[in-house]
């Protein structure tokens, strides 16, 4: 089992606690938690902008004018697209497909090893318990400014909690997450992951427990 320090709100340490070697001590593959995070970005991205081609604009039918005797240049039909409002070439649709393959036990691994990873460089702040009885951003960010924190937070939730969730709406540099919803890009964009203890335990029971 890996040890790791524990805080209380105050910043002041209240004790260790085990993590499970499973989760946490994992040996990290770069290669894989590449692959991983490349699969999860392409799979997010969303398809926006589409462009018609020739065959989809509307106009057309009749030939603009006669073939020869204007001393125009020969059009066969404004649809063409070196006509304004006329269909685009090689432009952009919604046909394209982004996504990429990695099967569940790659996917969960190289979470894993990310987890494993934060453990390693002192980016996993623990605390005590991250209840607040009211909302409160003063009291949120004294509380962050208290934990041994660098960069930017991911605030791992075991469950919904309005207070603190209204608590940290103003905050720029904290982004807020499900415990059971971690996933590898939020884990690698941002700097410290901090969660409470019953969130090592929601985690355990979500990638591990669960088959």
């Amino acid at each position: 089992m890996i040890k790791v320090k524990t805080y209380n709100k105050e910043g002041k340490e209240s004790g260790d606690m085990e993590l499970p070697e499973e989760v946490f001590g994992l040996k990290i593959k770069d290669d894989l938690v590449h692959q991983a995070y490349i699969a999860h970005i392409s799979n997010s991205r969303q398809v926006l902008a589409d462009t018609k081609d020739k065959g989809e604009v509307s106009g057309g039918g009749r030939k603009p004018w006669k073939q020869k005797g204007t001393g125009r240049a020969r059009h066969g039909s404004n649809r063409s697209p070196i006509w304004k409002g006329g269909g685009v070439t090689f432009g952009p649709t919604s046909l394209r497909n982004y996504s990429k393959k990695i099967n569940k036990k790659m996917k969960k691994k190289a979470l894993l090893m990310v987890l494993s990873s934060k453990v390693r460089d002192n980016e996993l702040v623990i605390i005590d318990n991250f209840k607040f009885e009211k909302i409160s951003t003063k009291s949120m960010n004294g509380v962050l400014n208290n934990l041994p924190i660098k960069g930017k937070i991911l605030l791992s939730l075991n469950k919904k909690d309005n207070n603190a969730l209204k608590s940290i709406e103003n905050i720029s540099n904290v982004n807020v997450i499900a415990s059971d919803s971690l996933n590898i890009a939020d884990l690698l964009k941002n700097k410290t992951l901090v969660i409470n203890k019953e969130g090592i335990e929601k985690i355990k029971d979500t990638f591990i427990n669960v088959k």
